[in-house]
């Protein structure tokens, strides 16, 4: 990384490879980024976003979990979380951040179409 980046230059880089489909190429920037101002839940909901798309399930939970931790009520954490739980199988431990997520946001039908999936898959 040279010198001159900036978290908000690493933040925008990756944020550009991200929407442009480049999810790989979008982890590196975005992890630069995380390195630097780890309490941000903006670059970590990004990266973790990235990584989920990577499907580098097992990463992508730990930036969801530390999103959902500073700001609890953000149901695209919430589901991207579950959503990450249940790549990885772990369906039961999905149930609890996608219920909360639908519960947050009653008019989102995939929230519910997921929640009721987890709940399936982990009775």
């Amino acid at each position: 990384m040279a010198s001159s980046d900036s978290v908000y230059d690493l933040y925008r880089r990756g944020t550009a490879l991200l929407e442009g489909g480049d999810y790989h190429a979008a982890a590196v920037p975005l992890s630069r980024a995380r390195d630097l101002e780890p309490d941000q839940t903006s670059i970590r909901e990004a990266l973790g976003r990235a990584l989920f798309q990577s499907q580098r399930y097992r990463e992508a939970v730990v930036e969801f979990e530390a999103v959902v931790e500073r700001a609890p009520t953000n149901d695209y954490a919430l589901f991207c979380l579950g959503r990450s739980l249940q790549q990885l199988g772990r369906h039961g431990e999905a149930r609890r951040p996608l219920a909360l997520a639908a519960q947050l946001r009653p008019d989102r039908g995939d929230y519910r179409r997921y929640r009721d999936q987890a709940r399936r898959r982990a009775a």
